[in-house]
């Protein structure tokens, strides 16, 4: 038995293969060092991003229709995420690493940095339409106006480095993890309980499960695996299975933003800055981060390759057709917001993903104090939306 795959749409091939070239030159130059764990972070980070891409997995437009809708769907998807990434996570931290590898939780102190940070990193993401794994993969994708947001982002994130040892002098509790206090079974089992009642809450608050799980009118099938979409859950799914062996090959959580403040930093560097003029970036590891070639910072890295898997994706989907024609409004709203997500990210440890997903994966309290400070920003930003005439 023969199993038919359709062929990629004509006009799609040629941008296939600048992305799918791109990623193997990138793989080759690894393999040429030997360096497995970076080809392993390459080749995580290209199924990150096709898995981004073919779910829509965004976490903006969940919170904006859970606001708005009362569309629950996007939260149970994130909600199942979480649930399969601490489990998965729990007995690796638990041990300190796995197959002769360490690896180590994103565990963060909660202090008003953190606050600050979520709220700014909240409101942010409604301007700019997405967060910093969104902006990565509707970028890869050929959306125009978030390259804008990803450039903003950048130049956010490093002036959020330059204030961040101020930051830091304010007051601070430390860091809480919950597998530390409870042992990763009791944390978990805690964390297990508090998504539970957060989704009983909003359940009672009027919130339903709107859209399709799973399927819908089309079955999973070759076509779809390839050309997408994905169901929502599958995206859950992948992404937790990928964050996961982001711990293994990585060592540490899957983290993006930091990858953004690199770049800016370089960036900044190129157009005369000293990073001696920066407490942030005096210590030994930022200054070899700064010296590095940015395929070989692992952040960096897996970003890039997650902008590749996109652009693979959108173009087996056969979408990838950037509109260039960008109203004035939309556009500041794209600067601020990057501005915004790029700050607020620097002050509270992370985004979405650094801060949220990696945060509750490794149980640490301070990943739930973002995520109900960010929803806050939300909120505002929803409302703050139709000024910049975005839908």
């Amino acid at each position: 038995m023969t199993i038919a795959v359709p062929s990629l749409p004509v006009t799609q091939r040629p941008l296939f293969l600048i992305f799918a070239c791109a990623a193997v030159a990138i793989a080759v130059l690894h393999l040429q060092y030997a360096d497995w764990r970076r080809f392993s972070m390459l080749a995580i980070g290209c199924g990150l991003g096709v898995a981004l891409y073919h779910a829509a997995f965004g976490f903006t437009g969940a919170y904006r229709k859970l606001l708005v809708e009362r569309d629950l769907s996007g939260i149970v998807a994130q909600a199942v995420m979480l649930a399969i990434a601490m489990i998965l996570f729990a007995p690796v931290l638990s041990a300190g690493g796995a197959f002769g590898l360490k690896a180590g939780p994103a565990i963060a102190p909660l202090n008003v940095s953190l606050v600050t940070g979520a709220f700014i990193f909240g409101l942010g993401m409604q301007l700019a339409g997405g967060c910093a794994s969104g902006t990565l993969f509707t970028a890869g994708g050929g959306n125009v106006r978030m390259i804008v947001v990803l450039v903003f982002f950048c130049a956010g994130s490093f002036w959020g480095s330059l204030d961040l040892p101020f930051w830091r002098t304010l007051p601070s509790l430390g860091a809480v993890s919950l597998g530390r206090e409870f042992g990763y079974v009791g944390g978990i089992a805690i964390q297990l309980a508090m998504l539970g009642a957060i989704l009983g809450a909003l359940w009672l608050w009027g919130a339903r499960i709107r859209q399709p799980l799973w399927g819908g009118d089309k079955a999973l099938s070759w076509r779809t695996l390839v050309h997408g979409p994905w169901p929502l859950l599958l995206g859950a799914i992948m992404l937790a299975l990928l964050g996961f062996a982001t711990l293994l090959a990585k060592g540490f959580p899957w983290g993006v933003t930091w990858g953004f403040t690199l770049w800016g930093a370089k960036a900044a560097m190129a157009l005369g800055w000293d990073p001696a003029s920066s407490s942030f970036w005096t210590p030994a590891w930022r200054q070899g981060a700064l010296r590095a070639d940015l395929l070989m910072e692992a952040t960096s890295l897996m970003n890039i390759a997650i902008i590749l898997g996109a652009g693979m994706a959108a173009s087996l989907a056969g979408k990838i057709a950037p509109n260039l024609r960008i109203g004035w409004r939309p556009f500041l709203a794209a600067v601020i917001g990057g501005l915004m997500l790029g700050y607020g990210a620097r002050l509270a440890y992370g985004c979405n993903i650094g801060a949220f997903f990696a945060g509750i994966s490794s149980t640490s309290l301070h990943g739930w104090v973002w995520i109900f400070v960010a929803m806050a920003g939300n909120v505002i930003g929803v409302r703050l939306r139709p000024l910049f005439r975005l839908a």
